[in-house]
């Protein structure tokens, strides 16, 4: 009854948020279509704006993933990971997370279909991918689009809940799974 529900609810949910959005401009005589497409012109420019971060960030994992220092620092880390009962598998992941999404879902299916679904590699390394940000991205791609280039704190914050993200998908994990 309540998957049901819940099914119903998800089927018709975008629908009724348009149908609402689009009633209440009728109802307010906002002209909707000229809005959107002044929007969408916007939304055009913050796009080419952010492309030089997008790129200098892409450029910059592709780097780093070339170099080797991701198996130079699992194999440094390795055995102090083992230690701490977390697979050094997942040591790549800690490390591309804050900067791609796209790099980590790609770890990610490294790690699960070597291991498969079953293994706690693989189920630490989904907490983990949920419990953290792309950090880096976030920062070149909205920050970039509207013009910040002094970080401040942001970087250190973001790097900090990341971290803090990490430790807790491995104490949680850890309760759990082992």
């Amino acid at each position: 009854m309540f998957q049901n529900l819940m099914n119903l609810i998800s089927l018709w949910a975008l629908p009724f948020l348009i149908i609402t959005i689009l009633t209440a401009a009728l109802i307010k005589k906002v002209p909707v279509y000229e809005t959107f497409t002044d929007g969408a012109k916007d939304g055009f420019k913050v796009a080419v704006n952010i492309i030089p971060y997008l790129v200098a960030i892409m450029v910059g994992i592709g780097m780093f993933r070339a170099s080797g220092a991701i198996e130079l620092v699992t194999n440094t880390l390795g055995s102090i990971l083992l230690k701490l009962n977390i697979p050094s598998e997942t040591l790549p992941l800690m490390i591309v997370r804050s900067l791609s999404g796209s790099a980590a879902l790609g770890v990610f299916s490294d790690i699960a279909n070597s291991f498969g679904p079953d293994n706690y590699a693989t189920k630490l390394s989904a907490v983990m991918v949920g419990s953290s940000e792309t950090t880096f991205y976030v920062l070149a791609v909205y920050f970039g689009a509207i013009g910040i280039s002094r970080l401040r704190y942001a970087m250190l914050v973001g790097i900090l809940a990341d971290i803090i993200g990490i430790v807790a998908a491995i104490f949680v994990c850890a309760k759990m799974f082992l």
